[in-house]
């Protein structure tokens, strides 16, 4: 509060020809805590103005500016609120009640003081202090009116000076010799001036008197003052003297001073050659180890490994400033600058050496793996390579040109290596998988070449044969005869229920184990070079997460991005973990395309290989992914998936293709149409596949594609059926695929389940009342006039005064259709329906039976109108239920 005591007056008040005499930190009650100051001021000039100023401080900076003055004459009451608790509330009387918190009660209680005595002092009107204590009013009490208010009169302060103890006693004594100085002043007045008079005669002569006293004491001087002299010439003779010892011991001071700075150069110089000597200076064996050291044994390599490290320690030491301008330093950074170079390309030309000798011996060993379905083992060759892995590290820090010459000497060697065994090892798979041709010709010892063309030929043509989905087969199902026709069906239905040849059989599993001997051998072959990469180059698999996402966002986008590059031009590496990929896509650049003939062959021989590979692909990529979502291994799988994908589609399109172009024979019943049963095989064969797999969405999408495809193809066909009735067509196809969807139980084919159900319900149900339509002719053409008549008004029981439809014109009708003839009609209408179905669904006796039912509900509707419209005639039919009954299953036995 005192600073800002001192900064309002300086800055405020002094311009104003003002003195600050109290202050107080105050906020208007009841608002927004904005504080400012109240100020008691009074000016330095006569007559003297009393004013309470308010200032707050700016808000546009830290200095305080003046906002409102209100004169102290203008106050008419102070009030403290309450004069017994303590409380930082009150209020001033001016113009209007101002109501005010001060900060504290101590600083209220002196601002209130202050406002009371200068009220006392320069006011002729009194301020009303109400709730204010007693105490504190008393308190200003004794300064009374003489005294000055807070410094108020300075001048009247300064004249008056207060009389000491001693200055009291004297005036006493000598008062008390007097006793008429009160009452006599003038005769006191002369009394003390005869008295001063007598005390300066007495100091006169008590002066005079001592004169001799004075002359002894002037000799007395003046025999010090040559005493003095002579001292000081003696001084002056010694100072001399020591002027010498002076000069001497200065040099000697300079002298010691110049031995100890060279003592702290000498300690600096041995500290500073030590520091140089421990960190610059490299053994004599670490030297002929770098230079003659054998890179062969292990022995050699440690040694040559701790000579690389002691160099790469000697030649990154953070020299001190000046070091580098020493003639022997920058001999030893020569030295050491020749030692690095030079090991370094001895090192270099060892690893190459090391990387064509691996080429040679490995390809030693393939003759071996030619004849089986394996790849050849690296691991001995990267388990020696990994010794120099520490020397790799120590290259790629210290000489990054030849670090790079060799990862691409590497890449170059290992590219054509892995090159002719992954080759080899394809040509090997392609061959057991064509091995066996449809006509059972082996021709694996076939040379490679004219393998290759016989194989082509033998996928191309030998396959047109196998029921999946080629349009050879649907050619000749569509001009095959009638007998043949239900023999081809019948060898469907048997294919879709998983009997089909044993050949097929045999040949799609052999085809999924060959393709999963395949992905499995080339799966830890590219894990195993990747981990070998990573540790012998010294390359970080693991980056962050962000450089993951990116990564695999180009790899997403770009698809085969890393192989767009030519070979020769060197691609820009952003990681470590694209400079993995990099050398991973380099090396085994064959593999892709090598996966994709043979998964191109595999679609040649039969398209439903497509389905073992869609599975075995999907499971070992989700496997990669699970390790390394952005690995070599996992980009090129994914990429290859795409390819199976692709290829499953087409298959699942194809035979959608082939249902369109489906033609039926118009001189043969239909019977089970051979894009059903082949729908049954596929079924029956994903399911069998796809139990365990992890992408059954794909297989899910294929499903109801198909099965909507094979939905429209039925009506197609049916609508354009000419032998057998559109009805029969779709009740038994649907009847067939009802039951297949029941047998497989197809979670995402529910729907069309219940649809095939349904439309082969309708079906049945319209081709038996279109068969049936009206056995009993005449008599159906007799109800429905009597029908008629009721429906124009007539009531039932006057329909038989009716001439055309009286008793005796019904006993007529009755008697044209005895049981006889009914049983003859009913014969014929078997026979009728028999031609129309065919024999593999067995749906004669269902039919049949569902006809009898149709056939006893029209007999009793016709009971039930006689028994209405002619009611006490006694007239009935020929024959009754039983005998209708008694017919149906006579002549369903008989055939």
């Amino acid at each position: 509060m005192t600073a800002i005591k001192h900064a309002l007056q300086r800055d405020i008040f002094t311009p104003n020809d003002e003195r600050l005499l109290s202050i107080v930190n105050v906020c208007k009650a009841g608002k927004k805590k904005r504080n400012c100051f109240l100020c008691a001021t009074v000016t330095t000039e006569r007559p003297v103005q009393v004013n309470v100023v308010k200032v707050k401080k700016s808000d546009k900076g830290d200095f305080y500016k003046r906002q409102t003055a209100w004169a102290l004459r203008d106050l008419a009451v102070v009030d403290a609120k309450d004069a017994v608790k303590e409380s930082p509330e009150f209020d001033l009387h001016f113009d209007r009640v101002y109501k005010w918190v001060a900060s504290s009660t101590v600083e209220k209680n002196t601002f209130i003081s202050c406002i009371w005595k200068l009220n006392q002092r320069y006011l002729r009107k009194k301020i009303d202090f109400i709730n204010v204590s007693s105490q504190l009013l008393e308190e200003s009490v004794p300064s009374g009116e003489n005294q000055s208010v807070a410094g108020g009169d300075e001048e009247a302060v300064d004249e008056y000076q207060e009389l000491n103890a001693r200055e009291e006693q004297d005036i006493e004594i000598m008062m008390e010799g007097c006793e008429y100085a009160i009452s006599n002043a003038e005769a006191f007045a002369e009394r003390l001036s005869r008295e001063l008079q007598v005390l300066d005669g007495a100091n006169i002569q008590s002066i005079m008197a001592s004169e001799k006293q004075v002359n002894i004491l002037m000799k007395l001087l003046d025999e010090a003052l040559k005493e003095v002299d002579q001292i000081e010439l003696k001084l002056s003779s010694y100072e001399e003297m020591l002027q010498s010892v002076k000069e001497q011991m200065d040099q000697i001071s300079e002298s010691n001073h110049l031995i100890h700075l060279s003592n702290t150069n000498n300690v600096k110089l041995l500290s500073e050659i030590e520091f140089l000597v421990n960190h610059m200076d490299l053994a004599k064996g670490h030297i002929k180890a770098l230079q003659e050291g054998d890179l062969t044994s292990s022995r050699g390599i440690e040694a040559c490994t701790n000579a690389a490290d002691a160099l790469l320690q000697c030649m990154n030491v953070a020299l001190r400033p000046g070091h580098d301008m020493l003639q022997a330093v920058k001999q030893q950074q020569q030295r050491f600058s020749d030692l690095r170079e030079q090991f370094a390309r001895r090192l270099a030309s060892h690893l190459n050496s090391v990387f064509v000798q691996q080429g040679h011996d490995q390809s030693s060993t393939l003759v071996q793996h030619s004849v089986e379905l394996t790849l050849p083992n690296h691991h001995p060759f990267h388990r020696d390579l990994l010794r120099y892995a520490k020397l790799m590290e120590w290259l790629k820090n210290t000489d990054y040109a030849k670090y790079e010459g060799l990862t691409k000497n590497y890449m170059d060697y290992l590219s054509r290596l892995y090159e002719r065994e992954i080759k080899d090892f394809f040509e090997v798979a392609k061959i057991k998988m064509t091995g066996t041709t449809r006509e059972g010709k082996k021709f694996a010892t076939l040379p490679r070449k004219e393998s290759a063309v016989k194989q082509e030929t033998e996928s191309l043509h030998g396959s047109s044969g196998k029921l999946t989905g080629s349009t050879s087969s649907l050619n000749k199902l569509s001009v095959q005869s009638s007998g043949n026709r239900r023999s081809q069906s019948s060898s469907l239905l048997d294919m879709g229920n998983m009997s089909a040849s044993d050949l097929d059989v045999a040949d799609r599993t052999k085809f999924d184990k060959i393709f999963e001997q395949v992905l499995s051998e080339l799966e830890p072959l590219c894990l195993a070079e990747q981990d070998f990469i990573s540790k012998f180059f010294k390359l970080q698999q693991h980056q962050s997460t962000s450089a993951t996402a990116t990564s695999e966002a180009e790899d997403t986008d770009g698809g085969t991005s890393s192989r767009s590059h030519p070979p020769g031009v060197p691609q820009p590496v952003s990681s470590e973990k694209d400079m993995i990929r990099q050398m991973m896509t380099r090396i085994f650049r064959c593999i892709e395309p090598e996966l994709n003939n043979l998964i191109a062959l595999g679609d040649k021989i039969d398209s439903f290989n497509s389905l073992y590979m869609l599975v075995k692909m999907s499971h070992h990529v989700w496997t990669a992914q699970n390790v390394d979502p952005a690995s070599f291994l996992s980009t090129t799988l994914g990429n290859v998936l795409v390819t199976v994908k692709r290829n499953f589609d087409k298959c699942i399109s194809n035979q959608m293709k082939q249902m369109d172009e489906v033609k039926i024979s118009k001189k043969s019943k239909v019977g089970i149409l051979p894009f059903v049963a082949e729908f049954e095989e596929f079924a029956a064969l994903a399911e069998s596949i796809f139990r365990s797999a992890e992408r059954r969405g794909d297989l899910d999408k294929a499903y109801i594609k198909l099965i909507r495809a094979v939905f429209v193809s039925v009506e197609k066909v049916a609508n354009e059926s000419q032998k057998t009735p559109r009805d029969v067509v779709m009740m038994e196809n649907f009847h067939h695929i009802f039951a297949t969807l029941s047998r497989l139980k197809i979670s995402c084919l529910e729907a069309e389940k219940k649809e095939a159900k349904q439309k082969y319900t309708d079906h049945l149900q319209a081709y038996v009342i279109y068969s049936l339509g009206q056995p009993l002719e005449k008599l159906n053409h007799f109800f429905e006039g009597v029908e008629a008549r009721v429906a124009q008004g007539v009531r039932e029981e006057e329909v038989s005064y009716q001439l055309a439809f009286n008793k005796q014109e019904l006993r007529k009708v009755i008697k044209e259709y005895p049981g006889k003839e009914v049983k003859k009609g009913l014969d014929n209408l078997y026979k009728k329906v028999d031609k129309h179905l065919c024999e593999e669904e067995n749906l004669l006796q269902v039919v049949w039976h569902s006809m009898q039912d149709e056939f006893i509900r029209q007999y009793k509707h016709f009971e039930g109108l006689i028994a209405r419209c002619y009611p006490g005639s006694g007239i009935t039919m020929e024959f009754t239920i039983q005998d209708i009954l008694d017919y149906c299953s006579s002549i369903a036995q008989s055939h």
